[in-house]
């Protein structure tokens, strides 16, 4: 996710890159069939609902045309937003409607997804609503032909880089995904989308242990402890850590080690298993009250009534294993995510700036 700016007001939604492929496949049809340039579509949306798509660019051939549209996220911190998402779009002799990856879009290469391996990874609800689309169109015009969809997103495979595809599996470029249609801001949908699709490729090969945390920082310390792991054991969960662990529960995985971070640790000790900002913050009262229950003396508990940060309890209690403030907040956290996940073995890390690790004495 990029770090756009969170505008003041009603945030305003967008569209996916499941909307924006279909509106320049619709194009694209329209334009072979009508041979003329088309600037608008309207998209007809899995929720009920139909959008209006400004098209970018259109060229077309007696047989062949080429569409795109720039993808509006609205208000959403989308990697994708303004990106140049297009179709090639061909008639064919043989019926049917085939797809494959143009420049940008990924190709599977993990068993795991909604996808066979070597498919383009052109999710099923983009499928069906560009083959809804190119369908309607054939009967429209009453064409008895086939064709054949290449999607492409231009400069998609750096794009790429700043998701989490490759770690599922999806390689050269970006998934074409969408369930609604619809981008609501900061839902997070795709960074959920991408906890799931993780989680169910490490199942798909064979891998029963995951290590979950927050990013690369974290991954980066827990890799020296658990080095025989494969890379699709080890799972971002950002914020999310609830919905990872929902997911989880509903998977075969028999353990899952959770490291984190001081700040996000408190947040999850006080019971919020979403750990985002907008959701959670630091809560002293919750902080003073673990060290009344752990017999700390007036003065630690004193400094702690000083600060304003949890990143700052180092400063007054050592980063210790021994140390039970320490020990406190993780009972805390395994008190919160036992109850989620009550089949799965956990084990719980909490990891310092410098990548210093105490574990949970259960």
């Amino acid at each position: 996710m990029s770090l756009r700016k969170v505008p003041d007001g009603p945030l305003r939604e967008g569209f996916t890159t499941g909307t924006s492929a279909t509106a320049a496949a619709k194009a694209a049809m329209l334009a072979i069939c009508n041979q003329e340039t088309i600037k608008s579509v309207n998209v007809q949306l899995p929720v009920d609902k139909k959008l209006e798509i400004q098209i970018h660019n259109c060229s077309f051939e007696e047989s062949q045309a080429r569409c795109s549209v720039i993808k509006d996220a609205g208000d959403d911190p989308d990697v994708t937003h303004g990106a140049e998402i297009g179709c090639q779009l061909t008639l064919t002799a043989n019926k049917g409607i085939t797809f494959s990856a143009g420049s940008g879009v990924g190709i599977v290469t993990l068993p795991g997804l909604e996808l066979d391996v070597g498919e383009p990874a052109i999710n099923p609800v983009p499928r069906k609503m560009i083959s809804d689309a190119v369908n309607k169109i054939l009967h429209d015009y009453d064409l008895e032909c086939g064709v054949h969809v290449e999607i492409f997103v231009t400069n998609g495979k750096e794009l790429a880089k700043r998701t989490l595809n490759e770690r599922v599996g999806i390689v050269d470029g970006l998934s074409i995904l969408g369930t609604t249609g619809i981008v609501v801001p900061y839902s997070a949908s795709s960074y959920i989308a991408s906890i799931e699709q993780g989680i169910d490729v490490a199942v798909a090969n064979g891998i029963s242990e995951l290590v979950i945390n927050s990013g690369a920082r974290s991954e980066k310390f827990l890799r020296t402890k658990f080095s025989s792991l494969p890379n699709h054991a080890f799972i971002h969960y950002g914020n999310w850590i609830g919905e990872t662990l929902k997911k989880i529960a509903e998977s075969p995985i028999e353990k899952i080690t959770i490291g984190i971070m001081l700040g996000k640790a408190v947040k999850l000790a006080a019971g919020h298993l979403d750990t985002h900002s907008c959701i959670a913050s630091w809560n002293k009262e919750f902080i003073i009250g673990l060290a009344k229950e752990s017999d700390y003396n007036e003065t630690d508990i004193q400094q702690v009534e000083n600060i304003n940060t949890a990143g700052r309890l180092p400063e007054i209690f050592a980063f210790e294993q021994s140390e039970r403030m320490y020990q406190s907040i993780l009972k805390s956290c395994f008190e919160v995510v036992q109850p989620v996940i009550p089949k799965t073995h956990l084990d719980l890390f909490l990891i310092s700036k410098q990548g210093e690790f105490i574990k949970y004495d259960s």
